[in-house]
């Protein structure tokens, strides 16, 4: 079972990963800059001042993330918490340097050249 959620949640990455590169222009450059970023949990968060369109934006990217975890989650019978956590590190683990990501304790970081990802997400 294991193998069979690795192989959905990678399919399910490669549609999220490309949301992020085709993001309204404001959003991209948020991320860019590093006030928006991605969470430990699989969701965007907001890592410093951003508009309020930008704020709507990450709004709705994590309503479809959260649809998506949930349906997951359902067909592979596993809590949808489990699907953002292991989805959260894949993320994380594609961000390009200067990007910010949340880890568990809610501190936000970016990311440095030639980082790993979090201990958690190994």
């Amino acid at each position: 079972m294991r193998m069979r959620v690795s192989i959905v949640l990678a399919a399910m990455i490669a549609a999220i990963s490309p949301a992020a590169a085709q993001a309204p222009a404001s959003l991209g450059a948020a991320i860019a800059s590093g006030q928006v970023g991605e969470r430990y949990d699989g969701y965007m968060g907001v890592a410093g001042t951003v508009t309020p369109e930008v704020r709507r934006q990450v709004s709705a990217v994590n309503i479809q993330r959260r649809s998506l975890y949930a349906q997951l989650a359902a067909q592979r019978r596993v809590n949808a918490q489990v699907v953002g956590v292991a989805t959260g590190c894949q993320l994380i683990a594609k961000l390009a340097a200067g990007q910010s990501y949340m880890t568990g304790d809610g501190a936000w970081h970016r990311l440095a050249a030639a980082q790993t990802p979090p201990d958690y997400c190994r």
